[in-house]
């Protein structure tokens, strides 16, 4: 009861990836090849390194699911979108980020496809690599739409239920391999409310489907280090318990939301996020073990589990190494009591 884990990322070593470019340029939606400082020649055993650090600081702090921390990611979105086929190699399409501004985005010019496993690789070198549970992220079908300049399908909806094939695809490859835990990574869900009603809760169910893993829906605000005002709330938060998925994650430290947020998810299981990451200082082991209470209020432990808000990416990594251990410490309180 009351498991620890990580969203998704880790910090990226500062040998590996070139950290002012990396918040300069905000969330890549296409590649960003310039990010990486390790010629591609020398770059697959770069990331697994670094992946051994990432597993090593998860593990050492204490977590119970473990991920690779997404080392070998530009970010959580363009590493998959940008890999499939139906998408131009050659040029890029303009979409709309989550502030309303314009963005650089997948141009999608044809069927979507998968003409590979695109996580397989590194889903598999973590597995091997550690002996706890694991969990592993892809985008889901929704945020792909979003974050795409459609020239091929007829609407939204189709593009929506296109990715969640090749998505479902996806997940059953990495639950083949032994992925405990298949999260799919919706923040668009929040940020546009109104077209996720028509679509989103379709294109999970096929995403989803087949899939005896446990899955997870995650969605969030977005990275605490591009967003510091989250008092606007989860506007579809309500129809996730509808989800076809096993668990809910959503951020709660940052925007401050009380414990009975959980409840309006009841009687979903939820990853609650205890970890502020737009707070320089590491939270103590009480003031986690505070917010966890608070939602035990709502929610039965056996049906609540915990992490930071978000990615971790975008802190440096001692701080993140020290969130996730308080996290780990004040989960511990919590579990004490309660036995």
């Amino acid at each position: 009861m009351i498991d620890t884990t990580v969203m998704g990322s880790y910090p990226q070593p500062k040998w590996l990836v070139d950290h002012e470019r990396l918040l300069g340029d905000g969330v890549p939606r296409v590649r960003n090849e310039e990010l990486w400082n390790v010629s591609a020649e020398y770059l697959d055993e770069a990331i697994e390194a670094a992946t051994l650090v990432a597993i090593a600081d998860q593990e050492s702090a204490g977590v119970d699911i473990i991920t690779d921390g997404e080392v070998g990611r530009e970010s959580y979105f363009n590493h998959f979108a940008n890999s499939l086929g139906g998408v131009s190699k050659d040029e890029i399409g303009v979409g709309v980020n989550r502030r309303g501004g314009t963005a650089e985005v997948p141009l999608v010019v044809g069927e979507i496809h998968r003409e590979y496993p695109i996580e397989q690789k590194s889903a598999t070198f973590l597995r091997s690599r550690t002996q706890g549970r694991t969990k592993v992220t892809v985008p889901g079908p929704f945020t792909l739409s979003q974050l795409a300049d459609n020239r091929h399908y007829a609407d939204q909806r189709a593009l929506a239920l296109a990715y969640a094939a090749v998505v479902n695809e996806e997940l059953r490859d990495l639950e083949a391999i032994g992925i405990d835990v298949l999260q799919l990574d919706e923040p668009y869900l929040q940020a546009n409310p109104e077209a996720a009603a028509d679509i989103a809760l379709d294109a999970l169910a096929v995403a989803t489907a087949g899939i005896s893993a446990t899955t997870c829906l995650h969605t969030c605000y977005g990275y605490a280090a591009y967003v510091s005002n989250k008092s606007t709330g989860y506007p579809f938060l309500d129809p996730l318990r509808d989800a076809p998925v096993d668990w809910v994650a959503i951020e709660s430290a940052q925007p401050n939301l009380p414990g009975d947020t959980v409840a309006r998810l009841a009687p979903k299981r939820v990853v609650l996020g205890v970890i502020d990451l737009g707070r320089e200082t590491v939270e103590t082991p009480e003031e986690v073990a505070v917010r966890i209470r608070a939602a035990l209020e709502y929610i039965s432990p056996e049906n609540l589990a915990v992490s930071p808000d978000c990615g971790m990416k975008y802190l440096p990594r001692e701080r993140a190494h020290a969130k996730l251990a308080a996290m780990v410490a004040g989960a511990a309180i919590v579990r004490a009591e309660l036995s």
